[in-house]
């Protein structure tokens, strides 16, 4: 079983590298992604790409191996090595760009070794339903969102680069829907506030693919 604590975009590669050494590419590193990703998996080989230093401390670029100041809408992406990576995590990352699925199809068709794994999520079409809230929950909650994809777009654009999709769909972890009463309560009393991170998975504001390189 999957500890709830474990941030959902890492819960897909947990199996295949529990404990293991694995090259790992993290597109849109900001929010201590890199701290957090060594956590779970403390002897992955961690590169990072972002356009910004966004909620990045001293503590994260000493847990990534490979820091890479890029804008994906601008950049051909060639100072990342290609072949290099076991595994590559794009979360909430396409919506900010123009050209996501370019994006995407140069990530797994140069970057990613065969038998690689990709996992994409972003905001879904649902989520231009969901009320206005503090820490998104609407689409239009962040200035930066550019655009919408929807899974079948991403997963076409996996399929036409030799990618075999494993899974895909609404991103729902049932341990932290059970566990959000606990945590809104918790966090009120911190915060004062209610934030929109904390009904994504209740809600369903946010889809993924999860997909293998054959």
């Amino acid at each position: 079983m999957v500890d709830p604590r474990m941030p959902p975009r890492l819960r897909y590669f947990y199996p295949r590298f529990k404990g293991e050494s694995f090259a790992l590419l993290d597109i849109g590193c900001g929010n201590h992604s890199a701290s957090i990703t060594k956590k779970w998996f403390p002897r992955c080989r961690y590169s990072g790409v972002d356009r910004e230093m966004y909620n990045i401390d001293e503590t994260d670029l000493r847990s990534a191996d490979h820091f890479f100041l890029l804008d994906l809408d601008r950049s051909n992406l060639e100072e990342i090595p290609d072949g290099h990576f076991d595994a590559i995590l794009a979360s909430h990352v396409i919506e900010h760009l123009h050209s996501g699925l370019k994006v995407l199809q140069i990530l797994v068709s140069r970057k990613l070794k065969p038998g690689g794994l990709i996992y994409v999520e972003f905001p879904s079409i649902r989520s231009l339903a969901l009320p206005n809230m503090p820490g998104t929950l609407n689409f239009c909650d962040d200035e930066t969102h550019i655009r919408l994809y929807d899974v079948k777009d991403v997963a076409n654009a996996l399929l036409d680069n030799s990618m075999r999709i494993i899974r895909a769909g609404r991103r729902r972890c049932i341990d932290r829907i059970l566990l959000m009463p606990i945590k809104i309560l918790r966090e009120t009393v911190r915060r004062h506030e209610l934030r929109g991170g904390w009904f994504w998975d209740l809600l369903g504001f946010a889809d993924f693919v999860f997909a293998q390189k054959t």
